[in-house]
């Protein structure tokens, strides 16, 4: 499979450290994988490991095809990549493991961001695993020309400068592009004397209401900066594919397509939506005023639409998350900011600021709704990703009862493009915060959590 940045990856050094680091984890996961009891770990270990010298000089342990595949299902995708350059025998194992799709680990969410110091193509995917930065090189249009407006599963949306939206795989740069951005409701194209697509229109009206101003027209690449919000990929078992759910303007509105579609299909009437997530066919969708909506994607072409609870105390200022619990609830969540202005004096940098997080816990199946005050082991990644609750025990880089967060506020993400970036990482025990990393990104486009996966997306499985 090819990579967007197997070099970089792989440059820890020297291929010597990196082969004696691999051995290393080899022989960390190998006794467990084979069922030994911990009296037996020491001795094992001294009797397979191989001395440093003999590693360096190149040459690696032999073991059996399914017991390095065992292993290697075990490594998060940069130990794993440069597992598979170790050796002839390494790297058929990863080879087997990538062509039989049985690398299913779950990945550590990583945060991805762009800088001036790397070029128009690249980003960075910093680890918070590692802590350490990985360089990948992106299909064009360049990266950082583009809006990212969601990550989900190891997918990033983006937006390029004709506001067109493609999927792109940072990991494998397979790149898709999404149905056009003609065929949504409320956008018209406009062409030239030419017969050339030169600028769209832009209506007002929802499935709320008419439009409350008269249709707006926009330069190919200002469209983005009004219309776009935010967008999610969701793997859809029913019909073997991905579905893609786009919140957009006027008002917030939804709208889907599956990946093979040649538009967008509209789900009026509501409006206002903040967050969505998906669990067997349901699409839940929470909006602004504490409404909570599930659409049945199960029930044929027509997905119905269902409010499943209203909130009473909304909060005025931040933003609503739905997360999928990994006990089976789904999580509400509000993101409380400091407003402190949003028309700033020029060279000012803080604007709006993360204080807290107000999080409800709710059992669909009870239709019972608690607040909660603690995550205990668990964490949050919020922002204009899939919004994800994890379990601390599962992924021991990161802190328990912690929430990790991004950029979520649409002035600053689109419009006000190099302004500073409200992120960071908060301690829901006193509210606390402290740095993801410093500051060695570009505000443009704004850094975005993603958990970087290595599987392709195969669209010629759809069901139509």
């Amino acid at each position: 499979m090819e990579l967007c940045s197997v070099a970089s990856i792989m440059s820890l050094g020297s291929l010597a450290i990196q082969r004696t680091h691999l051995c290393s984890l080899v022989f960390r996961v190998l006794p467990k994988l084979l069922g030994f009891n911990p009296s037996s770990l020491k001795k094992l270990t001294k009797d397979l490991h191989p001395p440093q010298s003999e590693t360096i000089m190149g040459t690696s342990p032999e073991l059996a095809q399914d017991i390095l595949m065992d292993i290697f299902a075990t490594l998060e995708i940069p130990d794993l990549i440069r597992a598979g350059a170790v050796c002839p025998s390494w790297h058929s194992a990863y080879t087997s493991l990538q062509s039989l799709e049985l690398y299913k680990l779950s990945q550590t969410p990583c945060l991805l961001y762009t800088s001036e110091s790397a070029g128009d193509s690249s980003a960075y995917l910093y680890s918070l695993s590692e802590k350490r930065s990985y360089r990948l090189t992106f299909p064009d249009p360049p990266i950082r020309t583009r809006c990212l407006i969601g990550s989900s599963h190891g997918w990033l949306v983006t937006v390029d400068e004709r506001s067109e939206m493609h999927l792109v795989n940072p990991i494998t740069c397979e790149q898709i592009a999404l149905p056009s951005v003609i065929t949504i409701e409320q956008v018209k194209p406009i062409f030239d004397d030419y017969g050339f697509l030169h600028k769209y229109e832009l209506s007002w009206h929802t499935g709320m209401r008419a439009g409350y101003n008269s249709p707006s027209i926009f330069d190919l690449d200002k469209l983005r900066d009004e219309l776009h919000y935010k967008a999610f990929v969701f793997p859809d078992t029913s019909t073997g594919t991905y579905v893609v759910v786009l919140i957009h303007n006027p008002k917030r509105q939804l709208s889907f397509a599956r990946v093979g579609d040649n538009k967008w299909t509209w789900l009026p009437p509501h409006d206002l939506y903040e967050d969505c997530t998906y669990k067997d066919g349901m699409l839940y969708a929470v909006t602004a005023t504490g409404e909570l909506h599930a659409f049945d994607f199960s029930s044929g072409p027509v997905v119905t639409v269902e409010m499943i609870l209203q909130m009473r105390n909304v909060y005025g200022c931040g933003y609503m998350y739905v997360v999928q619990a990994p006990w089976g609830d789904l999580l509400l969540i509000w993101r409380l900011c400091e407003d402190h202005d949003l028309e700033p004096e020029p060279g000012s940098s803080v604007f709006w600021n993360t204080t807290k997080y107000k999080i409800y816990e709710f059992d669909i199946t009870r239709s019972k709704l608690k607040e909660i005050d603690c995550l205990h082991e668990h964490v949050l990644f919020l922002g204009h990703n899939q919004s994800l609750c994890l379990s601390a025990e599962e992924y021991p880089s990161l802190k328990a009862n912690h929430v990790y967060f991004t950029d979520d506020n649409v002035f600053w993400t689109l419009r006000l493009k190099n302004n500073h970036r409200d992120m960071g990482i908060l301690n829901l025990d006193d509210n606390s915060k402290e740095e993801v990393v410093s500051q060695i990104f570009s505000n443009f486009p704004a850094p975005i959590w993603i958990t970087p996966d290595l599987r392709k997306m195969n669209v010629a499985s759809r069901v139509d």
